[in-house]
């Protein structure tokens, strides 16, 4: 079968090749991929900037179809229209895993990096983590739940988003425009979504297509905006989603006394100044996250399903396996949102 393969260390080695068909192991599932969303996390793999172990499959947002079954699996049947946790390789053993976080497991390695993922026609995978998707479920929505569960994950059920609040959000990529729609699905009031010039073009149009508030940094001042649409409180909750050093220190001048940061964006290990004593004073609470536990999956299934992420409308690519290339050019350039891989 053809598969997208990272064949050695070094910045590129993307090919596109041809791979044995998987064949399940005990306890795992062989699934027919329908469609692969393209992550942040694949295209730091191509230049070199986040860990994998080559050779590997790239992908790890997927959806597709049960075909095959291994020896002791009684979860699921053939037929059956799945979506998984890429929480493979978790010890089961230490801390971490006993109190139910495998997903932050030392041990873990993800599809796409540590072991073979679903930018291919096949993928084999334990039973374990699979979810179902519900019927009238499209498999376009069900590649987006994964990037879904992530927002899920960081604003609702780590920062407690409430209903009512107002939030802002930095960064108008995927991750922050599936952000501003979990917030408005956990009842805001309000959701500004800040952007920079570069995202003129593209992403702030879309945030205002999905009916947000809009400003960027070019045009206008975040603060004074803020502050003049909160009564001068600042924002219940800033949802940190750029990862830009530049922005990050500003996110304390943004939110409420006694508000919320909520950090999803990462910088790629580049340097951040902090006014430290800007958030003692506004004694703010700040959640860091990384990656989905169990609960945020069929609760962003529900959520999509149900029209209140319409996560779908993210999607501004969908190509064959054979033009990868450019459509992964296509996202490095700002030139679209979310693409899917069509194996």
């Amino acid at each position: 079968m053809k598969a997208l393969v990272k064949t050695q260390k070094g910045k590129g080695c993307l090919e596109l090749r041809d791979v044995p068909e998987p064949s399940p192991k005990e306890g795992e599932v062989k699934i027919e991929v329908a469609a692969c969303g393209i992550c942040g996390t694949d295209i730091h793999v191509r230049h070199d900037e986040f860990p994998y172990w080559p050779p590997v499959i790239l992908g790890h947002e997927f959806t597709g179809t049960v075909v095959e079954l291994g020896v002791g699996c009684t979860r699921v049947k053939k037929g059956d229209r799945v979506v998984a946790e890429p929480h493979t390789k978790a010890c089961g053993v230490c801390p971490l895993c006993r109190t139910g976080n495998i997903q932050i497991c030392p041990e873990k390695r993800s599809p796409g990096w540590g072991i073979d993922g679903a930018m291919a026609k096949y993928i084999c995978y334990p039973e374990r983590l699979l979810h179902g998707l519900p019927e009238g479920m499209t498999f376009d929505q069900g590649a987006l739940v994964e990037p879904t569960a992530n927002t899920v994950a960081d604003v609702i059920e780590r920062a407690r988003f409430q209903a009512g609040d107002f939030a802002v959000v930095l960064g108008p990529g995927p991750i922050g425009l599936l952000a501003a729609m979990t917030a408005r699905a956990a009842g805001a009031r309000e959701v500004l979504v800040v952007g920079a010039p570069g995202d003129v073009a593209l992403r702030l149009p879309k945030a205002k297509e999905l009916g947000f508030r809009t400003l960027n940094v070019g045009e206008a001042n975040p603060v004074e905006a803020v502050m003049a649409l909160t009564g001068g409180l600042g924002a219940d909750m800033v949802i940190e989603c750029s990862g830009a050093p530049r922005a990050i220190p500003g996110t304390v001048d943004l939110v409420r006394k006694m508000g919320k940061i909520c950090v999803i964006g990462l910088t790629g290990n580049r340097p951040v100044e902090v006014p430290w004593d800007k958030f003692c004073f506004k004694v703010v609470d700040v959640f860091f996250n990384l990656s989905t536990p169990y609960s945020s999956w069929d609760r962003s299934i529900a959520l999509i399903a149900k029209g209140l992420i319409p996560a779908e409308k993210l999607i501004t690519h969908r190509a064959p396996l054979a033009d990868w290339e450019k459509t992964f050019d296509a996202l490095e350039k700002l030139q679209g949102l979310k693409a899917l891989l069509i194996p």
